[in-house]
């Protein structure tokens, strides 16, 4: 029963709408139901040098800045005025440097169908540790259920269960998810329903605990928003994200990030 190319179950690089994928070293037709394969996937690169600086301007409408910390910027306008009531003797004044009280959670989705989309997720993270202060960052693959991990390369034995990332952070994090949301629809909506493992409950479920927990929240797709209507997964996900959900565009960014911002 073992199928190459073919409809059978089993099998590698075959289509079926049950499919197991055994000994292939990456996903062609994106509808198995199970991977019995131990995948290794590779942290996104937050050190990236952007060849343009449009997410980083289109990030910027995310950020709330208050003055913070010791006196150590110059207030040009008080120095000045402070300078003409001192008969013309320079009196300088300081005040806290302003930074960004924004709070971010980053949720992203890696490996598998994400591998084509690397580069620019990567611009997306580089620009955001650049621009936001507080930001917090996990990884998980294809739908988020009861843990995601900080390191892929200690993705088994580094797990940080899904409720205590929900009871660590505050309502005041702006919660972000990145991915393509390119599954099997039994990954979202079944028990039992990643390709890497039993859990027992539904995605669907943990992404309602988490948008409960965090109101302000939005999806980010890197996948061309002209395919999206062709894929039942990512019509579940809209779904979940009441209709939450931006392409990785600048304008796609900028629509995300004053819906966040309100």
């Amino acid at each position: 029963m073992i199928g190459t190319g073919g409809t059978s179950p089993f099998g590698a690089y075959g289509y079926n709408p049950q499919g197991i994928r055994i000994g292939q070293d990456k996903g062609r037709n994106r509808s198995a139901v199970k991977v019995w394969d131990q995948r290794q996937f590779k942290d996104y690169d937050d050190s990236l040098e952007l060849g343009t600086r449009n997410i980083k301007v289109a990030l910027r409408r995310l950020r709330r800045f208050a003055r913070e910390g010791a006196e150590e910027e110059l207030d040009l306008d008080d120095t000045i005025r402070s300078t003409a009531a001192n008969a013309g003797h320079l009196d300088i004044k300081l005040v806290p440097e302003r930074h960004n009280r924004v709070k971010v959670l980053l949720l992203m989705d890696v490996g598998g169908t994400m591998d084509e989309h690397i580069h620019r997720v990567e611009e997306l993270f580089s620009a955001a540790k650049s621009e936001f202060k507080h930001l917090e960052f996990y990884y998980f693959h294809n739908c988020v259920y009861d843990f995601m991990w900080k390191d892929n390369r200690r993705r088994y034995s580094e797990k940080f269960p899904t409720w205590d990332v929900i009871r660590k952070y505050n309502k005041d994090y702006k919660l972000v998810f990145v991915g393509d949301a390119t599954m099997s629809p039994y990954e979202i909506l079944q028990p039992g329903g990643s390709v890497e493992y039993h859990n027992e409950e539904t995605g669907a479920e943990w992404l309602s605990r988490l948008t409960s927990a965090f109101p302000r929240f939005a999806w980010i797709n890197p996948e061309p928003q002209g395919v999206w209507g062709y894929r039942q997964s990512i019509s579940i996900v809209q779904q979940l994200m009441n209709q939450r959900m931006f392409p990785l565009t600048l304008p796609g960014l900028e629509g995300a990030m004053r819906l966040l911002s309100k």
